[in-house]
């Protein structure tokens, strides 16, 4: 997984503070900020060795590319790269983990989507994030600040042909499940108790074809209102946590 060079915000500066403070080349924050969060994060920066300089909200936003940078900036070497998603399947497997639970993205390129889609993935227990590389996000520094830090702890993986790496896992014996708006089956009705990859095409033009015809079996959101569809990343969290409710029942 690659890492942005520049990460703003404090979730997402805190997380590398708290999983990787060695690779933080320097942190700039804004030296007006005295309130209680940013002294908090002030104080484990100074515990954790940071280089730390004083900037105001103007050269952050600048470093940052973006005005939401909450008074908080680092610099940052990029995280040593990712295992290929094999490997990571074969690792957890000799960690005795015997039903992944995947996310496969088809087509999301908004950064901010991508964002809490990983947000999402990291607080329902995902084991890694799938996309294709071509028309689909990359971890970029608005992602990371989306994410809340999440960029750096869920897997990402961008392959070069997504019907393919699915046809892989079918091969591992994941169980392929796609969401669309016109699927008989509701997602209440299925099961993911068991290895799955929840693919989620992106608002508005839904999963490509071949990536849907390459799915096991498809799942529709049930809508009782007006609108009729949820953002991806809203979709995600619906469906993610949908999987968590019967892993967690299945195992107590």
């Amino acid at each position: 997984m690659s890492s942005p060079k520049v990460l703003f915000g404090f979730h997402a500066v805190g997380v590398r503070l708290k999983t990787a403070p060695q690779t933080i080349v320097e942190v700039y924050y804004e030296a007006t900020r005295r309130d209680a969060r940013m002294r908090q994060f002030l104080e484990r920066a100074r515990e954790a060795g940071v280089r730390l300089i004083e900037a105001d909200a103007l050269r952050i936003a600048k470093l940052a590319g973006s005005h939401g940078h909450q008074g908080v900036a680092a610099r940052v070497e990029a995280l040593v790269q990712q295992k290929s998603l094999d490997d990571l399947l074969d690792d957890l497997e000799a960690q005795g983990v015997r039903n992944p639970l995947l996310l496969v993205l088809d087509g999301v390129t908004d950064p901010h989507n991508l964002g809490a889609c990983l947000r999402v993935a990291d607080g329902a227990g995902v084991h890694a994030v799938i996309a294709p590389k071509d028309h689909a996000a990359g971890i970029s520094a608005t992602v990371a600040k989306v994410a809340s830090g999440a960029s750096e702890t869920v897997p990402y993986f961008m392959v070069t042909n997504l019907a393919r790496t699915l046809n892989e896992l079918k091969e591992r014996n994941i169980w392929i499940i796609g969401t669309s708006g016109d699927a008989p089956q509701s997602l209440f009705a299925a099961d993911f108790t068991g290895p799955v990859a929840l693919v989620l095409g992106a608002e508005g033009d839904g999963m490509r074809q071949l990536t849907r015809k390459t799915c096991d079996s498809l799942i529709h959101i049930p809508m009782c209102g007006a609108v009729e569809s949820l953002n991806v990343s809203v979709a995600s969290g619906v469906c993610l946590y949908e999987a968590l409710r019967q892993r967690s029942s299945k195992s107590s």
